[in-house]
């Protein structure tokens, strides 16, 4: 056979994802064990999207996610890359380091507050 009779596959380019890194996945999960240790979270999902990566932290597995945690490296500029999304979908912190959103739940004031 020639070289001019084989098609050649190209491979499909994969769509790429956003993804958290292995350091910010650390940060995450040391606030998600904390939150576990206080009875505050029971359960987590984490979801890579062309736009952005989300880490849901869930009170009860069966419910929308308590907290989710947003990357977002579009909005790196201007708003910050992360957010942290409380579960009426309020924006409860934004920043351009994760360690800095991640304060919110530093705070003693913060609780869950059953409606």
């Amino acid at each position: 056979m020639s070289a001019d009779n084989i098609t050649r596959i190209q491979p499909q380019r994969a769509s790429s994802k956003i993804a958290f890194q292995r350091p910010e996945m650390s940060l995450i999960l040391n606030v998600y064990g904390r939150l576990v240790m206080a009875g505050e979270a029971k359960d987590y999902a984490v979801g890579m999207h062309r736009d952005q990566a989300v880490f849901a932290i869930f009170k009860r597995h069966a419910e929308s996610p308590t907290w989710r945690i947003v990357k977002t490296p579009a909005l790196a500029r201007a708003q910050g890359a992360y957010a942290i999304i409380g579960s009426q979908g309020q924006t409860l912190k934004r920043g351009k380091d994760l360690m800095a959103a991640l304060s919110v739940f530093d705070t003693k004031r913060f609780t869950v507050v059953k409606s």
